[in-house]
Order: structure tokens, then sequence, then C-alpha cells
């Protein structure tokens, strides 16, 4: 911002804050509010007019966000893919291995490859996922390759192919929020945005709306831009991981009715054990 700009480097002022979802580490967040638990301190303070403007790891924000805010800029994307702690990959765990992760999409595609392994809740920030995998309450992990990097760990464990592993819709981009009201700080905060990963993230969110995911849902989407189109994988799992459905398709960026047309035909071919978790496009 302060680059941007060419603004001093004590221009803007960092509020740090502790979300309610780094509090609660003993159970899913799926059992204790979902991915508000990320956003709700923040957006009070926004709402407030306490700060103007929020950061966020997008993959950690709901899908339909208060009118009163807008996500103004997307910063360029880091590493999408996971990392496994613990083994060099899925078919080098040993077998009846101990998955530790709270995250449905990981759980599924993890029971998919491995359905031998057992899945066991593990939450808290980096630090206290490796820590439990230390003490032995798992053989293994997946942290995200991006907020590895952003500790200044690209050393920790091995990253997962996306060919064979998706990950989590929006994962590696860092959004910035503010009052949809505030015309300065919109002006402001919009020479941040990288419309690639912009377009690709948001073309991942509107599938998750389309598909009427929650955060009980095992949805793993790519997509990719490339001289402005957008190519998108994505799959849809049952929670237990013993049923996949899977589809693609190619358009332009922006094209805000294409994810939505891949949502159809991936609820149309999915069984009912995966149709279960998703709620469909809202009315």
């Amino acid at each position: 911002m302060c680059a941007a700009h060419g603004w001093d480097s004590n221009a803007v002022e960092l509020v740090p804050v502790e979300a309610s979802g780094d509090k609660v580490q003993d159970r899913p967040l799926a059992e204790i509010g979902g991915k508000a638990l990320w956003t709700k301190e923040l957006d009070v303070w926004l709402g407030e007019g306490d700060i103007d403007a929020s950061v966020h790891s997008l993959k950690d924000v709901e899908t339909i966000r208060p009118d009163a805010f807008t996500l103004i800029a997307i910063l360029p994307r880091a590493d999408k893919r996971d990392r496994l702690i613990g083994a060099a990959s899925m078919a080098d765990l040993p077998k009846g291995a101990v998955i530790g992760t709270s995250a449905p999409r990981r759980a599924a595609q993890a029971l998919h490859q491995r359905p031998d392994c057992r899945v066991v809740t593990f939450r808290g920030n980096v630090a206290t996922r490796l820590g439990k995998l230390e003490a032995g309450e798992a053989d293994a992990t997946f942290l995200a390759a991006a907020g590895l990097s952003r500790l200044g760990q690209d050393d920790v464990g091995t990253p997962l192919d996306p060919e064979d592993w998706l990950p989590a819709p929006a994962q590696g981009a860092i959004a910035i929020e503010c009052r949809a009201d505030d015309g300065r700080a919109r002006e402001l905060l919009s020479v941040l945005n990288h419309a690639p990963s912009q377009a690709e993230v948001m073309a991942e969110r509107a599938l998750l709306l389309a598909l009427g995911g929650t955060c009980h849902s095992p949805i793993a989407v790519r997509c990719t831009y490339n001289a402005g189109q957008l190519s998108m994988r994505a799959a849809l799992f049952s929670p237990a991981g013993q049923e996949r459905v899977e589809g693609e398709a190619t358009f332009p960026a922006g094209d805000a009715d294409a994810p939505a047309r891949l949502a159809a035909e991936l609820l149309g071919k999915a069984t009912s054990g995966i149709t279960a978790v998703f709620d469909g496009p809202p009315e």
C-alpha cells in the first residue's frame, strides 16, 4: 500500500486481531460457526469505522458477504497447493495411518486415495499443528503451501501435485475488503488488485456459491488464468471420500455464468451421498 502510493512506511497503521477461529481449536469449524469465525471481529471493526480495511485469507471468508462490504483487491496469488507433512507422498503413508485435519476437503480427498487410513481432528496455527504431529497425535497432516511460505517454511513437507490433489477454493489468495460506501478507501486500495488472481478466485467462489457449499462440503477446485481465459477443474466428494465426481470447464475471465454451469453439471451427475452435503444454488 505504502509502496504503491509512495507513502512513508508509517502512513498505514496495522491493527492485529485474534479471530474467534483462533481461540477455539478443539472442534471443527463447521461445528462452531464456520468461516464467520475468521471474519466477525474484523467485520465489527470495519462496520463501525474503527478500521478502513480488512485483510483476509480468502479461502477462510464466507462466500456470501454483507452488502456493506466489498472485496476491493486480490493480491497476486501465491502457491495454490497443499503440502503433506509426515510422508513423501500419500502412497508412502503406512497402512492404517492416522491423518490429522479438520478440513472436509482434505479428509475426503485423503480417504478417497487411502481408504485404509483414519482421520482425526487437527486444528490450530501452523506451529500448533506441527507440534501435534511431533507429539504423535497423527502420522501426517496437511498445510497450505502459501501459509508455510509466508512463514519462511518452504522446506516443510512435500507439495502435492494439483493434478492429483486439488486445493480449496481461493487457496493462496489474500483479499482486502473495505466498506462499499467508502469511496476514498476504494480508490486507494483498488491499485493493489491483481486482475488475473481476482479472476481465478472469484470464479472459484462463484462455483462454491452455485453448489451451495458449506463448511461441511468437501469441494476441491483449481482455476488457472491464461491470456484472458480461465481453466477450471473441480471435484466433489462424499464426506468419507468413497464417492467422487469431477468436471472441467474453460471460459473467458469474467464470465459470471460459467462456474454455475459447471456446478449444475457436477450436481447433476453426483450421487446422493455427495449432494446431501451441498445445498445447490441459492434461491
